[in-house]
C-alpha cells in the first residue's frame, strides 16, 4: 500500500503477493472472468479509466536485482496477482530519526547513485496502490485491524485523502487502548471503534478496509497488520473486490452474489455490535455486490448453538466445503495444505483438535459420507528460514510461535514443511500470509483455496464444546474462500509459472513452492522468545533472548510492543 503521489514506482525487495480483484482462474484470462464487463471497466472517473488503460496497455521494464533475486519476467496485470513496490517514501522520514542501523544496513545514496528518470517509464502500478485515485475516488474508508501505526497509516493515503474520514476498528483494552487514543489525537478525520471481546485470550485480528468512494464501494481482505514492517520485506496476501456500483434507487435488485457475499458481510459486521458501523451497514446494503464470486468466512467471538453451530470459523469452511464441492476419485491421496504466521495450543496430541475436529473440516469434499485422511502438510518457517531471510532474525518478530507452547505439542513438529517459495521469488520474504487449501497427488490441481487472517489455532478457527454440541470462538478473523463451482469448474489449475513473459494466465497462484518440502532432522521450528546465537543472520546479527523485545514491536513498529500476533 503506498500513497501515489511518487511519480516514478521503485520496485525493490518488498515481499507482497495479493489478489487484486474477484478473479476467475480460467486457463485465459479475459475481462469478464474479473467480475465485470469489458464496457464497464471504463466507467468512473478520468482516474479510473487511465488505470484501466495502464492495465490493459503495460509499458515494459526491468527491476534491479535484490536480495530476492532479480525478478526476470513480468507478470501479467489481469493475472490476479501482483508484487508491489516498496513503499519507501514513508520509511525515508522514518529512518531519519530511527536508529535502526543494526537490522537495516543500507548504503546511502548518493548524487551519482540516483538512477536518471526515463521518460517511458512505466507509470506508478494501481495494484501497488490501492488507496490511490486510480481506483476510485475516496469519501471515507475503514481499516479494521489488530495492530495500527495511525501515523504511518494516515501518510499512505494520497494527500488528496488523507484528511477524509478514517474509522479504526480494533481490540486493544488498557494501556493499549490508551495508547491509540494518543495516537490518533493529532488525526481529527481519525475515529476509533472498539471490538468487543468478550472471551478470555480473544483478539481483534480481522484485516479488512472497506472503501466508499464517489463511484461505487469496495472491500479488501488481506494479511497485514497496519504498521509498516508487515508492509516491507515479507509476503502478504490479499483480496480485493470489484468496485461495486450503487444501486439505483427504488430497485427491487438486492444485489446479492450467488455467494452471498453480501448477505455474510452485512451479518458479520452485525456482529460487533457498533453504532459507528450502522451507516457503513446500510451503504453496503445500497449497492450492488452481485459480482463476487468468492465466499466470505468470518471468526467473531462466542458460543454458538443449533443452527448458527456452523455460522463461523471452521464449521462455517466446513459447511461451504459439504454444499459447494463434489466427492473426488482418489481424494485420500489429495494432500490438505496449511500455510501460517502462527500456532496456538493445540493439545497434549493430535487427537484433541488438528487431527479431529479441524481435519474433518480441511478434508470434507461434497456430501460424500467418506472421511478421508489424506497428508496434511503444515509451512511454518525454520529457524534457517528466519535467520536467512531479507530481515534476518528481526523477520521472527511476526512469527510468534512461543517455547512455552512448543514444549506441549512436540508431535506437531512432525507435520512442518519449510517456508520455500523460488517459483514467485519469496524464499527469503517470511510470511505473514495465512492460507489453506486441498491439492491433488501431483500437485497440479487445487480442489479449494482460502487466504485468510486466521492462524493455525482454537482461538481463531474455533473448537467444539459439549460433546459436539457447541462451538466456541475467541478471535475476530476473516477471509475469502475460493471454490471451483463457483466459476463453472471442477478444480483450479495451478499456476506453475507467475512470470509469464507474454502469455495469459494458465492458472491459479499459489505463494509458495509445491510440493513441500519436510523437515530435515536438523531443522527447528522458528521459536521467537528464545536466544540464537551460533549463527549470524544476514545482517551478521546474533540474537539473545530477550532481544525480540527489541525488533519488531521496539525499533519497528513501537505501537505495538505490548503485542504479540494473535494466536
Amino acid at each position: 500500500m503506498a500513497s501515489g503521489a511518487s511519480p516514478v514506482v521503485k520496485m525493490k525487495t518488498k515481499a507482497f503477493l495479493h489478489l487484486e480483484k474477484d478473479i476467475s482462474v480460467k486457463v485465459e484470462i479475459k475481462p469478464e472472468q474479473f467480475g465485470t464487463s469489458t464496457s464497464s471497466l471504463f466507467i468512473g472517473s478520468e482516474a479510473r479509466k487511465s488505470a484501466t488503460s495502464n492495465q490493459l496497455n503495460p509499458v515494459k521494464f526491468e527491476t534491479s536485482p535484490s536480495l530476492a533475486g532479480k525478478r526476470k519476467k513480468e507478470i501479467p496485470e489481469g493475472s490476479g496477482w501482483a508484487l508491489s513496490d516498496s513503499d519507501d517514501d514513508a520509511f525515508d522520514e522514518k529512518k531519519k530519526t530511527v536508529n535502526n542501523d543494526n537490522i537495516f544496513k543500507k548504503e546511502p545514496s548518493t548524487p551519482q547513485a540516483k538512477k536518471p528518470k526515463v521518460v517511458n517509464e512505466r507509470p506508478p502500478s494501481p495494484h501497488g496502490h490501492i488507496l490511490s485515485p486510480l481506483f476510485g475516488t475516496l469519501k471515507e474508508s475503514v481499516q479494521f485491524n489488530y495492530c495500527f501505526d495511525v501515523a504511518w497509516m494516515v501518510k499512505q493515503y494520497p494527500k488528496e485523502f488523507r484528511d477524509l474520514p478514517i474509522l479504526i476498528v480494533h481490540g486493544d483494552k488498557r494501556e493499549a487502548k490508551a495508547r491509540l487514543v494518543r495516537d490518533a489525537q493529532p488525526y481529527p478525520n481519525v475515529k476509533l471503534c472498539q471490538a468487543k471481546l468478550d472471551i478470555a485470550f480473544g483478539t481483534h485480528h480481522t484485516k479488512m478496509m472497506l472503501l466508499w468512494y464517489e463511484e461505487g464501494f469496495r472491500v479488501i481482505i488481506l494479511t497485514s497488520n497496519m504498521i509498516r514492517a508487515d508492509w516491507y520485506q515479507k509476503t502478504q496476501g490479499m483480496w480485493m473486490s470489484p468496485l461495486f456500483p450503487r444501486l439505483p434507487k427504488g430497485s427491487s435488485n438486492a444485489g446479492e452474489s450467488p455467494t452471498f457475499f453480501k448477505r455474510d458481510l452485512l451479518e458479520y459486521l452485525s456482529t460487533y455490535r457498533a453504532p459507528e458501523l450502522e451507516e457503513w451497514i446500510q451503504r453496503i446494503k445500497e449497492h450492488d455486490l452481485s459480482e463476487t464470486r468468492v465466499y466470505l468466512i468470518g471468526s467473531t467471538p462466542g458460543r454458538f448453538v443449533g443452527p448458527d453451530i456452523d455460522r463461523w470459523g471452521h464449521l462455517r469452511l466446513r459447511k461451504l466445503l459439504y454444499d459447494h464441492t463434489e466427492p473426488i476419485s482418489g481424494e485420500e491421496r489429495w494432500p490438505v495444505v496449511g500455510q501460517f504466521s502462527s500456532i496456538g495450543s493445540m493439545g497434549i496430541d493430535k487427537t484433541k483438535w488438528l487431527a479431529a475436529e479441524f481435519q474433518r473440516t480441511l478434508t470434507t469434499l461434497g456430501r460424500s459420507s467418506l472421511r478421508s485422511d489424506p497428508p496434511l502438510y503444515l509451512l511454518y518457517p525454520s529457524v534457517e528460514d528466519v535467520r536467512t531471510s531479507l530481515e534476518g532474525y528481526p523477520a521472527g518478530g511476526s512469527l510468534p510461535y512461543s517455547i512455552q507452547t512448543a514444549q506441549k505439542q512436540l508431535w506437531l513438529h512432525s507435520f512442518f514443511h519449510r517456508w520455500k517459495a523460488d517459483t514467485t521469488g519469496r524464499s527469503h520474504a517470511m510470511p505473514h500470509i495465512k492460507t489453506y487449501m486441498r491439492v491433488s497427488p501431483d500437485f497440479s490441481e487445487l480442489a479449494w483455496y482460502c487466504i485468510t487472517s486466521a492462524n493455525l489455532s482454537k482461538a481463531a478457527w474455533g473448537a467444539l464444546e459439549k460433546n459436539n454440541t457447541q462451538m466456541m470462538v475467541r478471535s475476530y478473523e476473516l477471509g475469502v474462500l475460493f471454490l471451483p463451482s463457483a466459476y463453472n469448474m471442477k478444480t483450479f489449475p495451478i499456476q506453475r509459472n507467475p512470470f509469464p513473459v507474454s502469455s495469459p494466465s494458465t492458472g491459479f497462484p499459489v505463494p509458495f513452492d509445491l510440493p513441500p518440502s519436510s523437515y530435515t532432522s536438523k531443522d527447528q521450528p522458528w521459536i521467537w522468545n528464545i536466544a540464537y546465537t551460533q549463527a549470524p543472520d544476514t545482517h551478521d546479527n546474533r540474537r539473545n533472548c530477550d532481544s525480540h523485545r527489541s525488533l519488531r514491536y521496539y525499533i519497528m513498529a513501537p505501537v505495538c510492543r505490548t503485542k504479540g500476533e494473535c494466536v
